[in-house]
Formats: C-alpha cells, structure tokens, sequence
C-alpha cells in the first residue's frame, strides 16, 4: 500500500492499480475512514456476541445495478454490475433453495434460460446437475482447491444476469423476479448474493476467563473482501458517493437480510439501540464518508 505521489490522500490500494485510479477519479473514496462499533450479546444466547459496524449500517448505500449509476466491476461489461464469476453455493440447502426459485419464476424474467429447464425440472432426475449450474473450485480453510458448485457464467457473466434490452431491463433475474412478485430475497437468491454488500464473519474465540464464545462480526463487504482481486476491479459500490442516494439508513432498507444473518431478537435488540442513538447529532457520529460526500443525505438530528 502506497500514498499517492500527488497528493495526502491514502488511497489503500497500490497506485497502479483499477482501484486506486478510481479513487483518484472521484468515483470511490478510500476504504480506510474512522469507523464505529457496537458490541452486544445476543438476547437468546450468552455465548455469543455481535460486533456491529454502525459506520456501514447507519449509511445510505443502496443498490444501484440495473441503472446507469452501477459502473460495474468491469468496465468492458459494466451492465452485469458485480455478477461477472458467477455465484458459489454456500451448502446443499442453498442449491435446493435456487432450484424451487427457478421451478417457480417466469421466464419472462430470465433472459439467458437454458432451454433445458423445463424438462430438467419435470424429469426429476436426481443425478444431473441443474442446466443453470456447474462445476468449478474454491480453495477450503486451509487453502486447498476442491470441487463446488457454481452458477455457470455465460458471456462474461452469471447466467441469471440479465442484459440491456431484455423485458425487465438488465439486472439479476431472481432479484427482479423476487421483487416484482413479492418473494423472499434471502431464500430465492444464493446467499452470497442476498449477503452483499453485508459481510458477516463467524469465529470462536476464548475469552481471559477460559470461556469460549462465538464472535459475529456484521460490517461493509468493500473491495477487501474479494480478496487479492478485489484491487483489479475498475469500480466498486460501497465507498462510491453515488451509491449512497438512499433516504433510509441501511439497518432499515437492509431488515431482511440482517433478520436472516442476526436472527430475529439480536435484529431487534439492535434497531432499539439505534433508534436511540439517532438522537445523537450527526456530527457526532462516525458517518460513512461515501454518504456525507452525496450531498449528506443521511438524515440530520
């Protein structure tokens, strides 16, 4: 990580890099910025604990794929947003979750449905993969690569992207389906879709007195996540000023998700805590800079 020859602003990626030259340009901010956190435990069990980024969730990010404000992670394909690699399925759940959304939503929602799936679902054939699903790695928690299951990437991106110019306009087809027809997101969409921008991080770790707990850390899944890549994307949403045009902070426009991550009580205990917090003058908070920059939108106390 260097600083820009040009100027003080720690950019938190190498200068040559897609994202350091789109945080010169203006379109991102640095993703190094003061940050505040909220600890509780979780009203159903004592053992385990939340560390919440109120900085990332008391932002006005929303999701701009689909409209002209979404530059996409490549420039060369921007009207498929984030969704170039496809979607790895988290479990057996997840798979059949994504198979019952594709047995139920209308093709005039999906533009790049294989025109095998309507055979496929009705042969109840147990050993073939799904038409819309293949086979790739991912590397295990030691670093190994290992078979798993993927959407299948069709023209440079997921097979559930839809393009510009198709009915429902470009954008994930189970998101505008879902959508339209009042479906749950978190169970129609694969989860790492439905997750992001939200990260959530699980880890056991012992306390002084000799206890262990679980430890569920909630914050901003920015370019860090992605790993090593993430620094080659040309744009990414989470510190652009553009995708922080909500009028709601982001604890309120993302309750289904965070209800599916946290469980209902700890989403609960938390939206009592910052509605009590909203009284604190915005000056005062740690506020995402993305949102201030977008003419501070967020509302005022």
């Amino acid at each position: 990580m260097n600083r820009s020859n040009s100027s003080s602003v720690f950019l938190g990626f190498p200068e040559s890099s897609p994202a350091a030259a789109s945080i010169r340009a203006g379109e991102e901010l640095s993703p190094d910025f003061p940050r505040e956190w909220y600890e509780f435990t979780d009203p159903t069990d004592v053992e385990h604990v939340f560390s919440i980024d109120l900085t990332w969730l008391e932002s006005n990010w929303n999701c701009t794929f689909g409209t002209p404000d979404c530059l996409g992670i490549d420039a060369d394909n921007s009207d498929v947003g984030c969704c170039g690699h496809g979607a790895f399925l988290a479990d057996e759940t997840d798979r059949d979750q994504l198979y019952n959304a594709v047995s139920k939503m209308p093709a005039k929602y999906w533009q790049l449905r294989p025109a095998s799936t309507d055979s496929f679902l009705a042969s109840d054939d147990g050993t073939d993969i799904e038409p819309w699903l293949s086979w790739d790695e991912l590397d295990d928690e030691d670093g190994n690569p290992e078979p798993a299951l993927k959407t299948s990437v069709i023209n440079g991106a997921c097979i559930f992207a839809n393009r510009e110019g198709w009915e429902t306009g470009a954008g994930c087809a189970l998101h505008q389906w879902g959508v339209a027809e009042n479906e749950d997101l978190t169970v129609v969409k694969p989860e790492v879709c439905w997750q992001l921008p939200l990260r959530r991080l699980e880890a056991w770790e012992e306390r002084a007195d000799g206890r262990e707990i679980l430890r569920t850390t909630i914050t901003e899944y920015n370019r860090r996540g992605w790993g090593e890549g993430g620094e080659d994307f040309d744009w990414y949403c989470t510190t652009a000023p553009r995708c922080h045009t909500n009028a709601d902070p982001m604890w309120k426009t993302q309750e289904a998700e965070l209800r599916a991550l946290m469980g209902k009580e700890s989403y609960e205990a938390l939206c009592e805590y910052l509605e009590a917090r909203s009284a604190i003058p915005s000056h005062l908070r740690a506020r995402h800079p993305a949102s201030v920059r977008n003419n501070d939108v967020a509302p005022r106390s």
